[in-house]
């Protein structure tokens, strides 16, 4: 009797384990663009409320989605311009601390919102961010008519691969990753280790693959303390870019990080566009 009981308990763990592994397994599978995309459609703060100006901007992307996007300009006709691609939460409307920072480096910035988030039409998707990318690329590009030299472009988490993604394209000035990943199956990996990542991966997302074939130079920023990213992620991320390239190391959490290390940040960053452009700032 007391070795059927323990039969069945055992039977009965076994069965549970099973349970959660499938369940998990069901919900990597099929819930992924829910748990790669967070986005809110509430603006809570323009440029404006901070004593900026800037333009608001309807941009449309080559398959015909409307974007949302910012231009905050500053005085200096020739200032380097920031093309910002931020992370997977929220939208352009919680990135004003960064848009404050730039404008007093003197640096003139575009912010747009992927497809699905804030005013932007559409539901977001690894090829259409990229097509979002894309369409404010050519903004600056082609309406502004920005040299591709005074462009830096700076990817924020999972907008660094969007970042990336131009930069192996194109050949801008610079290219930023802030707290930014190798790979998505690679991060997956990490969150799931019994889980076959690579059969059920729907996005990739490749950071680490695209750096070997970027050419501009480019700096890396990540903090040991985040949480969501792990430190390791940048020092891989440095590591397979090319010459010139930097490393600075902040402190903070993921969304943080940058306000707790604020000197440090903006001396990094100040320190990289002098380096990359002749005239600097």
């Amino acid at each position: 009797m007391g070795a059927n009981s323990g039969y069945a308990w055992l039977w009965q763990g076994l069965r549970l384990l099973v349970g959660v592994y499938v369940g998990l397994f069901l919900i990597l599978t099929f819930a992924q663009t829910r748990l790669m995309y967070f986005p809110s459609r509430e603006i809570i703060h323009t440029p404006k409320d901070t004593g900026l100006d800037y333009e608001n901007l309807r941009l449309t992307t080559g398959d015909g989605v409307t974007l949302a996007a910012w231009w905050i300009p500053v005085e200096q006709a020739d200032a380097p311009v920031i093309l910002f691609a931020h992370g997977n939460g929220g939208n352009i409307s919680y990135r004003l601390p960064y848009i404050r920072i730039f404008h007093q480096m003197g640096i003139a910035s575009l912010f747009f919102d992927y497809r699905g988030y804030g005013a932007s039409e559409g539901q977001p998707s690894e090829a259409g961010t990229y097509l979002d990318g894309e369409a404010a690329w050519d903004y600056l590009t082609r309406t502004r008519q920005i040299p591709a030299q005074r462009i830096i472009l700076y990817g924020e988490s999972l907008g660094g691969a969007i970042a990336t993604y131009l930069a192996e394209k194109y050949q801008p000035a610079g290219l930023i990753l802030g707290s930014t990943f190798t790979s998505v199956p690679d991060r997956a990996k990490e969150l799931f280790p019994l889980m076959p990542i690579d059969l059920i991966a729907q996005f990739q997302y490749n950071n680490l693959a695209r750096l070997p074939q970027i050419q501009c130079p480019v700096l890396v920023i990540h903090s040991r303390q985040d949480e969501i990213i792990p430190f390791h992620h940048g020092q891989r991320l440095y590591e397979a870019a090319n010459e010139p390239k930097f490393f600075l190391e902040i402190q903070g959490s993921h969304n943080e990080g940058f306000l707790d290390s604020l000197t440090t940040y903006q001396t990094g960053i100040e320190q990289f566009v002098q380096t990359i452009l002749p005239q600097g700032l």
